[in-house]
């Protein structure tokens, strides 16, 4: 299926935490966000403004280094955007999709700060297709703050499933120079 990328009903973002820390002694959900992922996440919120990709509602991960990540990129959008921690700590892509089919209709663009291998595989399953290079780079490696756009022609998020949506562009910090 491909979309116009100019209008489609609603918009999914992807974005993976930034790089974290490792500290000794610290769970995995509390690890922080290493200097370079705090720089990363900047730079991934600089480009989101810029290239007006400002959600309606983000939902994020409870784990800290999600959580830090969603604080920088909100740091760069100067609208307010609601979010909410959503139950997306190592999920699977299914679970993902469910999360995602409880958003209310009338959410037309929908950010999910989340972790691999969900990102990564809830981004396959979605979309499939898309734009040639973006799908080629995503299916190489959905590295820290990889961000997935994937344009969806549905009337609400409950209709999302396999294959609903075109993958429209996939970048990291690193392609943004």
């Amino acid at each position: 299926m491909k979309l116009n990328p100019m209008l489609p009903k609603h918009r999914l973002i992807l974005l993976r935490h930034a790089k974290s820390a490792w500290p000794d002694g610290v769970a995995d959900r509390e690890r922080p966000l290493a200097d370079r992922g705090r720089k990363a996440a900047s730079v991934i919120g600089a480009y989101m403004v810029r290239e007006k990709l400002i959600p309606d509602l983000a939902l994020v991960s409870p784990a800290r280094r999600a959580q830090e990540t969603w604080k920088l990129v909100r740091g760069a959008i100067l609208k307010k955007v609601e979010h909410e921690a959503a139950d997306i700590y190592e999920v699977p892509a299914e679970r993902m999709l469910d999360v995602i089919r409880g958003v209310e209709p009338g959410i037309r663009t929908l950010l999910i700060v989340g972790h691999n291998p969900g990102m990564e595989n809830a981004a396959s399953l979605i979309a499939p297709d898309g734009d040639a290079d973006a799908v080629r780079c995503m299916r190489e490696k959905f590295p820290t703050a990889g961000l997935a756009v994937i344009d969806l022609d549905l009337d609400g998020w409950d209709e999302i499933a396999a294959g609903t949506g075109y993958l429209e562009r996939f970048v990291t910090p690193r392609s943004l120079g």
